[in-house]
């Protein structure tokens, strides 16, 4: 699915940069235009399965090699004792979240125009805007309030013609945006425990399990979701082509918050929405849904209000 963690930057306010600062800002921002740009390269990929291996077992594939490839890493930079945590149980948790919100993703994805999935799932940063001032005890401030009102009324607007095509399929996306927003709080709970590479491979691996036991319970509960035998080659190679370009993206949008701010980088995020549209409409074929465009519009707008309030609020954006 979507990159969304921005977890670094700087405040307003900062001192004064030194020569030179300004290129990097330039390349971070570059950096990050090209990371946002290839997530959805990712997304269409998976797409392109449809029919082909149910989602569950594409999904279970897709972490099972990136939880692989990140143990390797994390081994190979840090040895045994990069694998000790503490809290294992709130690592399990943000495993199960991703494995809610891939397997949600994944099945809109198979049945839904991908602009109109990914637009839907572009309400995240608003719900964990939301969910941080109930959970972590955060003030809410109005713009909150008033983004998350906008952002709903752009996901109603997106559904209705959707869930008359597709039926309640469609909500699919809705619920993989909430389940990012927990992801993102529980990140923030263990975001000083271990390094990236130890809570990335933890994420991953428990995401892999519950997506080989959500796999496992479909193919013997469902017959959509039947596992008809070992997967083809080609679709063993789109799943690790899916887990390079994932992994590539995170690391450039990982070296664009170290060359530039949070707050420069966040909003760069809506670059995806128009790469889905692009790929949704020459590359499958989708119609474009005049109506649809509308909720999405919507929710980028209260995305980019949301983002706009909390810079000037100076403080750390999550997106």
């Amino acid at each position: 699915m979507t990159g969304w963690a921005v977890q670094a930057g700087k405040r307003d306010g900062q001192a004064p940069e030194k020569a030179g600062a300004n290129s990097g800002s330039g390349s971070g921002i570059l950096l990050a235009l090209i990371a946002f740009s290839g997530f959805p390269v990712g997304d269409a990929i998976i797409k392109s399965m449809a029919g082909d291996w149910p989602a569950p077992a594409v999904a279970a594939l897709r972490f099972s090699m990136g939880a692989l490839a990140l143990a390797a890493i994390l081994f190979w930079r840090e040895g045994r004792a990069g694998f000790e945590i503490s809290r294992p149980g709130l690592h399990a948790a943000r495993g199960l979240s991703l494995a809610v919100v891939t397997l949600s993703f994944f099945s809109a994805i198979y049945v839904m125009p991908l602009a109109d999935a990914v637009a839907i799932s572009f309400v995240s940063p608003i719900l964990t805007a939301l969910i941080s001032g109930w959970f972590l005890k955060e003030k809410m401030r109005s713009s909150t309030w008033s983004a998350t009102i906008v952002a709903f009324g752009g996901v109603l607007i997106m559904l209705r013609p959707n869930v008359a095509a597709f039926g309640w399929v469609a909500v699919l996306p809705l619920i993989a945006a909430g389940a990012m927003s927990s992801m993102l709080i529980l990140n923030r709970m263990v975001s000083s425990q271990r390094s990236i590479f130890a809570a990335q491979f933890y994420i991953a691996f428990w995401a892999a399990i519950f997506l080989t036991i959500a796999a496992t319970a479909g193919h013997f509960l469902l017959p959509s979701m039947y596992v008809p035998g070992a997967p083809d080659w080609d679709v063993v190679l789109r799943c690790a082509i899916v887990v390079i370009t994932a992994t590539s993206c995170h690391f450039l949008l990982y070296m664009a918050t170290m060359r530039t701010t949070a707050a420069a980088v966040a909003p760069i995020v809506y670059v995806q929405l128009i790469v889905a549209s692009a790929i949704s409409v020459f590359i499958f074929g989708d119609p474009i849904d005049p109506l649809a465009l509308v909720g999405g519009s919507l929710i980028l707008l209260s995305g980019l209000f949301l983002w706009r309030s909390e810079r000037k609020a100076a403080t750390v954006l999550e997106a």
